[in-house]
């Protein structure tokens, strides 16, 4: 198999651009965990999507001044990374077990046994979401809310099978080649951000272009074997009773997938918005589109954030777009398009989980 250019193993506790990283054996491997964050606050985890860890695909919401603000306020982050998907990886040995998406879930509770975490917020993108989803079915009693980003519920389409089955055979034959990466940006962004011969790509287009070359693809295989062979877990969706709020880009390739989930989800605990001009990472390219509703969403937990913001004609939504049922647990059953206008003052409150 084709791999990516050399690179250091890192084995012990670092100092990671403000978090520190953690380095966990586990039962199935090992696991690289970013913690950013007090950590005697509430836990918030993150997994990404294929071929991405937290950089490329949280960094977008996690730098937004007032996302950063409600998040950072109220909780530590958990970043988790796929095997082999942190910066500096070195490529996985081929004799070792290609993981399923179980084995995937059984390492993130394995990750929270070892920080002493009970129930924590989890946030996940496309496959991420798939995983996350999956832990929450599985531990029900370990995860307070959901934070989904496109996500995923139901076992590969013929289409989708396919398409895996061509990128898998790039990543197997001619590693992070050009024509892999135009089908990862195709399934991260929107057309508009991705540009066109007479518009140039967006910054974060191209910024994530030059991170995907980093990327093991020997390691990115195996994490697209283990979704490519997940299971539908649509039934067990009606299990789930804790908070789920979905974010999906209307130019996503996972739009219909959303819609699907979000109708077999319990409307009484679960919200969907939906982003438009904006394709399946929205934490990427819209994030200020999640702001308003992440804060409706989390005020059902008492997480308020820190000072008042006035006046940020970024953000997406007004209070007044926002039906007051989205602070009720039993009355979440609603669909946001997030629009351009201004937020007005929110007081702020002491934080309990």
């Amino acid at each position: 198999m084709e791999d990516s250019s050399d690179s250091v193993s890192i084995d012990m506790e670092t100092i990671y651009l403000g978090g520190k990283e953690h380095i966990i054996q586990t039962g199935r491997g090992s696991v690289s965990v970013i913690v950013y964050g007090d950590q005697e606050k509430p836990p918030l985890i993150t997994y990404p999507d294929l071929a991405l860890n937290h950089m490329l695909c949280f960094q977008g919401l996690f730098f937004c001044p007032e996302a950063a603000s409600l998040l950072l306020h109220n909780f530590c982050i958990y970043h988790i990374s796929p095997p082999g998907h942190e910066l500096g990886a070195a490529a996985i040995c081929p004799d070792d077990p290609i993981l399923s998406v179980d084995d995937l879930c059984d390492q993130i509770l394995e990750v929270l046994n070892y920080f002493q975490l009970g129930s924590v917020m989890c946030m996940g993108a496309m496959a991420g979401a798939y995983i996350l989803t999956l832990f929450a079915i599985k531990y029900r009693d370990r995860v307070a809310g959901l934070i989904l980003v496109s996500p995923l519920c139901k076992a590969p389409s013929w289409t989708e099978w396919l398409y895996n089955k061509f990128m898998s055979n790039l990543l197997y034959y001619y590693g992070m080649c050009g024509l892999l990466k135009e089908c990862l940006l195709q399934r991260y962004f929107s057309k508009e951000v991705r540009g066109n011969p007479e518009t140039p790509e967006s910054d974060i287009v191209q910024s994530c272009r030059k991170l995907l070359d980093e990327r093991q693809s020997v390691n990115v295989w195996r994490y697209l074997q283990a979704i490519d062979k997940r299971p539908d877990i649509t039934e067990g969706l009606k299990k789930l009773k804790c908070r789920t709020l979905i974010f999906v880009g209307d130019s996503s390739s996972f739009h219909s997938e959303a819609l699907h989930m979000t109708g077999k989800l319990d409307r009484r605990y679960s919200a969907l918005v939906e982003v438009q001009v904006c394709g399946s990472l929205v934490t990427e390219e819209q994030p200020h589109a999640m702001l308003i509703p992440m804060e409706y969403f989390l005020m059902g937990y008492g997480l308020y954030r820190p000072s008042p913001i006035t006046g940020s004609p970024r953000s997406p939504l007004s209070p007044s777009c926002i039906a007051p049922e989205l602070l009720s647990p039993e009355s979440m059953g609603l669909k946001l398009k997030p629009i351009k206008t201004r937020v007005s003052s929110s007081d702020s409150s002491t934080l309990t989980w």
